[in-house]
């Protein structure tokens, strides 16, 4: 019974949270915790952030990683955050906004990121969740795959998998008929 009244609770928190989001004066929790983290948020000069609403729009924004090492060096990705009125509470919402060839990325932009799911903890923040996703592209993990047919060949042809993703990244190609648009850091 407890535990009804604590989802009831939750539920009512977050509708009100939902219902305060844009009153001038009146910050739900979400957007005073976002506020805090971005304050806080030290990005390495390879990632970038932009606010497509206005930088005073804390709750919705976009990374862009550039990573300069390992198998996706030179590519540039970009992420779209939104970060829900029960934040920290609940995990914010990520997608990968481009297309490309990640054990860990499917072709939707869906991400299997542990804390964006079911190890996400209040305690975590946006800085968190950056650098999770930028040690995707350090080190893919292939035994936690979307893309079950990119793990696979991550495993079984490393090499061949590492010229499947410079190509993509460099020129865009087409890998499993399924195109992979140019993505380099240039554009």
């Amino acid at each position: 019974m407890l535990k009804l009244f604590s989802v009831k609770d939750k539920q009512k928190q977050q509708q009100e949270a939902a219902a305060n989001v844009g009153k001038p004066g009146k910050l739900s929790a979400g957007e005073l915790r976002i506020q805090k983290d971005m304050a806080e948020l030290n990005l390495p000069s390879n990632i970038t952030i932009s606010f497509p609403d206005g930088k005073d729009k804390l709750m919705h924004f976009f990374i862009a990683i550039r990573p300069d090492e390992g198998i996706y060096r030179g590519g540039k990705f970009n992420f779209e955050f939104t970060v829900p009125p029960g934040y920290p509470h609940d995990a914010p919402k990520v997608l990968c906004a481009t297309k490309v060839y990640h054990p860990n990325i499917d072709l939707e932009g869906k991400i299997c990121l542990n804390i964006l799911r079911e190890d996400w903890k209040p305690v975590l923040s946006i800085s968190s969740v950056i650098y999770g996703l930028q040690f995707l592209f350090l080190d893919p993990n292939p035994d936690d795959p979307l893309n079950k047919e990119a793990a696979q060949m991550f495993v079984d042809q490393p090499r061949q998998f590492e010229q499947y993703v410079q190509r993509a990244i460099q020129y865009g190609t087409y890998i499993n008929n399924v195109h992979f648009p140019a993505c380099s850091a240039s554009c």
